[in-house]
């Protein structure tokens, strides 16, 4: 029915506002219009009368108190908010975006719906990261533009797919010996890179697993660590004589830019970098340290000293087959800005820090 290749039609699809379909096995189809990307106009041409139930995450369902009604009370499943005469287009998106808690009195009362397609609705919520998105749909609505099949997600997501795409030599600040290697698939956006720092001396290489974070590593934000770790880790890799530095395009562990900066806003409201996530209505960690596998997989590296702090790195690459022989503790004193974003990462995420 659909390919690695629909769904990045589909990606396009819904951050240009166009409605979809995915067709799960033994289910109906599911259509789907983003909430964030629509408009009045567009939810008219999908829904009859410009209103319809709604599919959220069971993280923003629990936000919004609706995961302690029978039809939601799974929380492994989305949750699907019945229609309503006082659900309307604004009404939706004060649903769907958490920056509206605070600001928008929301009405009600709303009331749950059996998930008669679970497999697809899970496949909307992924879907929705992928595209960095919120992830909340209008559904059950007419003519999408394309439907795909969730395991057309899972191929199109698959870390086997990464193929080494072109190298250079790179000299940067702090290692003037250093190469540069693209990584990408052929079905999607993304591409990443490993910094290649000295020479193969026989041993393992140390190895540093970093997200992309523009506001750290470009703008040199002091809410978080990440831009002063790319750095130090880059530096300690040329002390060390031999090592890469994989650099994954998962922005906002992996919901994307501008659901991080959303998440930045909640945090100004007093929200931990935890909650902020999970009111948004993702995981609280969305990457996929898969990618990184492949990569040592096709530079040749199937051990590593690891350099991190976050033992779910560990766990990712020795579960994708990369055995790690070491763990290399990258610890960075904080700044009066990121303490609180780093005691969250020691007390609620399981950094060794």
């Amino acid at each position: 029915m659909s390919g690695a290749r629909d769904v990045a039609r589909a990606i396009d699809a819904l951050r240009r506002g166009w409605p979809i379909a995915i067709h799960a096995p033994g289910e109906a189809p599911l259509p789907l219009l983003a909430v964030e990307t629509a408009d009045p106009r567009g939810l008219e041409a999908f829904a009859a009368g410009g209103a319809g139930p709604l599919l959220i995450s069971n993280g923003r369902a629990a936000t919004l108190k609706l995961t302690n009604q029978l039809a939601a009370a799974d929380p492994d499943t989305p949750v699907v908010v019945e229609a309503a005469p006082w659900l309307d287009f604004s009404t939706a998106v004060a649903l769907a975006d958490p920056q509206f808690d605070l600001a928008t009195p929301l009405k009600g009362p709303f009331r749950t719906a059996a998930v008669t397609r679970p497999a697809a609705s899970l496949a909307a919520i992924r879907l929705a990261r992928i595209a960095g998105l919120l992830p909340a749909f209008f559904i059950d609505g007419n003519d999408p533009d394309i439907t795909i099949a969730p395991a057309a997600i899972d191929a199109h997501q698959d870390a086997r797919a990464l193929q080494l795409a072109t190298r250079a030599r790179l000299p940067v600040e702090g290692a003037e010996d250093a190469e540069i290697v693209a990584f990408r698939a052929p079905d999607s956006s993304d591409e990443h890179v490993a910094l290649l720092i000295g020479q193969p001396n026989g041993n393992p290489p140390l190895v540093r697993l970093h997200s992309e974070c523009l506001t750290g590593d470009v703008l040199g934000s002091l809410k978080c660590d990440c831009g002063p770790q790319l750095r130090a880790a880059i530096a300690a890799i040329a002390a060390n004589g031999w090592g890469i530095l994989l650099y994954l395009r998962q922005e906002g562990r992996g919901i994307g830019l501008v659901n991080k900066l959303r998440a930045y806003a909640l945090q100004d409201q007093g929200f931990d970098t935890v909650d902020a996530n999970v009111r948004l209505g993702f995981a609280v960690d969305a990457r996929d340290f898969g990618v990184a596998a492949r990569m040592l997989e096709l530079l040749g590296q199937r051990a590593v000293r690891l350099m991190t702090n976050n033992p779910a790195k560990v766990a990712s690459l020795e579960a994708a087959g990369v055995s790690v022989i070491e763990r290399v503790p990258h610890q960075l004193p904080p700044n009066p800005h990121n303490a609180r974003y780093l005691a969250t990462k020691r007390d609620r995420t399981g950094h060794q820090l």
